[in-house]
């Protein structure tokens, strides 16, 4: 027993450590803006993911046409991250433990210790006037998505992402049904429920909605009610495009669905649909002529490697901590063609390129958990 109260105190002086390298960064360099951002996230998806999907079906890929390439390291806290600890760093300036959702939380048996809350980059754009969605060929409640639009301590808490969501501000969350969110809770939260291209077409200017689509995104093109993530890509960013500018975060979740199953063909199938998504966001970027357009992954899974005959192969079923691209258009100042950086430098400096040039990420401080370690080590709830 006193081994195991010494282990949490271990744990949490480490928690600590991590806190106060939380609150300790500023952003104060002066930089130009941009009035859009669009940030697209291939879930699990390395370099060999599209290397291996070029092979199979050749052709021209939006993906390659970036003027700069790089790549960005995944660890979380925990070490190889998941994707919770992974959207997070994508979505909140600040590493995680692995399960966090824009938070900072040390699970102690079944319970958590809540160190605080990261600011994410919807919240950021809402602050600065802008306008900000999130669409997934995941749940509402997955991992990516929840990391843009939630703080929860654990991602398998899906009542509390939902409601959560629910009650936030953002402009638009489009994603697969789930059965958690239906016209009714909707509405009483004030937004317009879609489930069909069609509904998302008929919306109002200026109408917040949520999607639950029953069909697949992405990865399906076989069965009659697929939604194309490219088309949400388009639709969202005509519903969200105004004068003040906006925040899109696009996620294709299958990529890695299909590659922990070890799956090829399904991974070449999503990522043959993230990439016409990359292309709808790349078109509209070079038309507006002040939108960046940010490409990557929360971590690689399936541990591809390419043999010596130039074929792919499998070597894992789960995450790995190889780097994962980064693709930069409508911008120089961030990464140098072929440099490697940090993943949450990508949300930092997404932060700045929107215009936010106070202290990030911002860290909001939970007072309270001190009484919540001691009550987790006696076991009072």
């Amino acid at each position: 027993m006193k081994k195991a109260k010494f282990a949490k105190v271990l744990s949490v002086i480490f928690a600590l450590l991590m806190v106060f390298s939380a609150m300790s960064i500023t952003v104060t360099a002066k930089t130009t803006t941009a009035q859009n951002i669009i940030l697209m996230i291939g879930d699990g998806m390395g370099e060999n993911s599209i290397e291996w999907t070029k092979s199979v079906y050749p052709g021209d890929y939006a993906v390659d046409t970036f003027p700069i390439k790089g790549y960005s390291k995944t660890n979380s806290y925990s070490g190889t991250t998941d994707s919770a600890a992974g959207g997070t760093a994508l979505s909140s300036g600040k590493h995680a433990f692995n399960g966090n959702l824009g938070m900072l939380a040390l699970a102690i048996g079944d319970a958590h210790i809540d160190f605080g809350t990261y600011m994410n980059t919807c919240e950021v754009a809402k602050k600065l006037g802008k306008k900000a969605g999130v669409v997934t060929s995941d749940s509402n409640s997955g991992a990516t998505p929840a990391a843009f639009s939630t703080h929860v301590a654990d991602r398998d808490y899906s009542d509390e992402i939902t409601n959560q969501q629910l009650s936030g501000s953002l402009d638009l969350i489009w994603a697969k049904a789930n059965g958690r969110v239906n016209e009714t809770n909707a509405a009483e939260n004030g937004w317009a429920f879609v489930d069909s291209i069609d509904d998302i077409k008929a919306l109002e200017e200026n109408t917040r909605s949520f999607g639950a689509f029953t069909g697949p995104i992405e990865y399906d093109y076989n069965d009659g009610s697929f939604v194309p993530l490219s088309k949400l890509t388009e639709l969202a960013i005509d519903q969200l495009n105004n004068e003040k500018g906006f925040f899109l975060m696009v996620e294709g979740a299958h990529i890695d669905k299909n590659n922990h199953s070890n799956n090829s063909e399904g991974m070449m199938k999503s990522m043959l649909e993230f990439d016409k998504a990359i292309d709808i966001a790349l078109d509209f970027a070079k038309e507006d002529g002040n939108t960046i357009v940010i490409v990557t992954a929360d971590h690689e899974t399936g541990g591809i490697k390419k043999n010596s005959d130039g074929s792919f192969k499998y070597t894992s079923g789960g995450h790995t901590s190889t780097n994962v691209p980064l693709r930069i258009y409508g911008a120089d100042d961030f990464i140098e063609n072929g440099e490697t950086v940090v993943n949450y430098e990508i949300s930092r400096y997404t932060a700045k390129k929107l215009g936010y040039t106070d202290e990030y990420p911002v860290f909001n401080f939970n007072k309270n958990f001190i009484i919540d370690f001691f009550k987790s080590i006696f076991g009072v709830k």
